[in-house]
């Protein structure tokens, strides 16, 4: 959780000097980018102190992977990330889910707001997943197990979302268990993090596009379940999400069998 506020409180505080302070110019993209590489080089062992840089290093995690187990990592995390859409709009059926809608930045130039919006996702693979899968799952993977280490992490990953609400915390476990168990078979990082970075260059702009999170617009399209019944837009989800289901086994046991191979 330390490494998550080291990380995310610069960017944050720089981000939000760069919305006030000469907004038509993208000087704090630059500066973010700097900041991340050191970051980066800390966590990964360079910096003092020497007695505590390989630790830090294999605390990380990121470890090299060969193109076979990055194309079944990727297959099978971008699946399940789609499947967790589709999850959520099924939710959305069933519960009113928190609204989340884009703030509106008078003054900004539209530049500066797509650049910003392009260097946060990035910015939050690199230091969530660093922090979550890497440093804090590593650990507790080790000591109790997968399953264990994903609900913790997913808690805490919740938790260190400002916007949590119980009701999400399915949703963040599900990603905790989407980025924890690639990362668990690979044995890096890496495929996380480049989800991670792609999950919110999607999120970002549909916000920024739409104004409202796309996967919550359901909520205001569609009525409630328990108004209209079973209809076909719900047995269009269900019937995709159990497809999806199929398809994401079978690109684990890929992954697995990749792993093993390595």
């Amino acid at each position: 959780m330390l490494i998550t506020f080291v990380g995310s409180a610069p960017r944050s505080a720089l981000f939000l000097a760069n919305l006030r302070i000469f907004p038509q110019i993208t000087w704090a993209v630059p500066i973010t980018a700097l900041y991340l590489w050191f970051f980066w080089r800390y966590l990964h062992g360079a910096g003092p102190p020497e007695s505590t840089s390989l630790e830090r290093k294999h605390n990380l995690r990121a470890n090299p992977l060969p193109a076979r187990l990055w194309l079944w990592s990727l297959l099978t995390g971008g699946l399940a990330l789609v499947t967790l859409v589709f999850a959520l709009r099924l939710a959305n059926r069933f519960v009113a889910l928190p609204t989340q809608t884009f703030p509106h930045l008078e003054g900004v130039s539209q530049t500066t707001i797509v650049a910003l919006l392009l260097i946060a996702a990035p910015a939050a693979g690199i230091i969530e997943e660093s922090a979550f899968r890497g440093y804090m799952q590593g650990p507790i993977e080790r000591r109790v197990g997968l399953l264990p280490a994903i609900l913790i992490t997913g808690t805490m990953f919740a938790i260190a979302h400002l916007d949590f609400t119980p009701i999400l915390w399915p949703y963040y476990v599900a990603v905790a268990a989407i980025y924890g168990t690639i990362t668990h078979a690979a044995g890096s990082i890496f495929p996380a993090i480049f989800l991670h970075t792609a999950g919110n260059l999607y999120s970002n702009f549909d916000l920024y596009l739409h104004g409202q999170a796309e996967w919550q617009a359901p909520a205001v399209q569609a009525a409630s379940i328990w108004k209209t019944g079973p209809d076909l837009s719900l047995w269009w989800t269900v019937t995709s999400l159990v497809a999806l289901s199929g398809l994401i086994v079978l690109a684990y046991s890929g992954l697995r069998k990749a792993a093993a191979q390595r």
